[in-house]
């Protein structure tokens, strides 16, 4: 083991998507003082990166209407990113007003999943984008890029890797500096991940690539060790695994960015990261929720609690 250790990366950044992707998918209704108080807590545990909110339509997801307040009202620590999802051009207007420097866009790998989720083909979504995408490398911004239902689809089933690979290679052509391939519905298991990687990196730099992973099925941390072995050194998770699609039936949360931690400090993988400030981050939007989140680790700490 000690000679796999040694081919693994040495140190991994840590995406954290919990008050985008994770909140939007609650059913109650955040309150943005919430919102920026898990932000906040979150920076203080220095995440390196912290998708923050997303300007879509409010009418399309109520619970990020207040995008504008969050990106105001949170502490913008140095040396911390802030990125935040845009759809189009007036999403990308409302993040200009609110002095937003790092943006991120969205397709899928499956056609039909892109239809029930942003109503338009992959080709579709890529032309609604593409002018935000240059607008952003004009003014200097960071661009990410993700890809959903790289591996499986919950209308048309397994993705062949060639098919999640153009579109990968589409958002990259366009300028974008990174791009995350997701396994949406948490259906992907390593050999997946490994057959995907290999084809990939045959044209793709590998510290251009993140791993998006959902734990439905229980795989995700499997999956993150079979990316490490690949090569990959940029993970996106969830303060205790909030999260899920509700356009992919079954999706239960993202990778719990507890659990990630906890592995990557256990296989002595440097993240910077405080394991107790996410916990601590965790209980603080636990409060709002109407259920427990699903973190293993975070289970465990409140049971040690008791």
């Amino acid at each position: 083991m000690a000679k796999l250790f040694e081919v693994l990366p040495k140190r991994v950044t840590v995406v954290e998507v919990g008050p985008r992707d994770g909140l939007q998918n609650e059913s109650v209704a955040i309150p943005t003082s919430t919102k920026v108080r898990f932000i906040d807590a979150l920076s203080s545990a220095a995440l390196p990166v912290i998708e923050a909110t997303s300007f879509v339509s409010p009418k399309a997801i109520p619970q990020l209407a207040d995008a504008d307040d969050v990106m105001r009202r949170i502490e913008r620590k140095p040396g911390i990113r802030y990125p935040v999802l845009v759809p189009n051009e007036r999403g990308f207007e409302r993040a200009l007003e609110a002095h937003v420097h790092e943006i991120a866009v969205f397709t899928a790998a499956s056609e039909t999943f892109n239809r029930h989720n942003i109503n338009a083909t992959i080709d579709e979504s890529i032309g609604r984008f593409a002018p935000v995408v240059q607008r952003a490398l004009d003014a200097k911004m960071r661009v990410r890029g993700y890809v959903s239902t790289a591996f499986v689809c919950p209308y048309e089933g397994v993705i062949a890797p060639a098919r999640a690979i153009e579109v990968v290679e589409r958002l990259l052509a366009l300028g974008i500096d990174e791009v995350s391939i997701g396994d949406t519905i948490g259906a992907a298991t390593p050999n997946q991940v490994v057959d995907l990687c290999e084809l990939l990196f045959k044209s793709v730099e590998v510290g251009r690539v993140a791993m998006h992973f959902h734990d439905t099925r229980g795989t995700a941390l499997a999956n993150v060790v079979a990316a490490l072995e690949m090569g990959i050194a940029i993970f996106d998770s969830s303060a205790g695994g909030l999260g899920g699609c509700p356009y992919a039936p079954g999706a239960s949360g993202n990778l719990a960015t507890e659990d990630l931690i906890y592995l990557l400090h256990g296989m002595g993988i440097e993240t910077g990261i405080s394991l107790d400030g996410v916990v601590k981050a965790t209980a603080l939007i636990a409060g709002a929720l109407d259920h427990t989140p699903t973190s293993r680790y975070y289970q465990a700490h409140l049971r040690s609690t008791l």
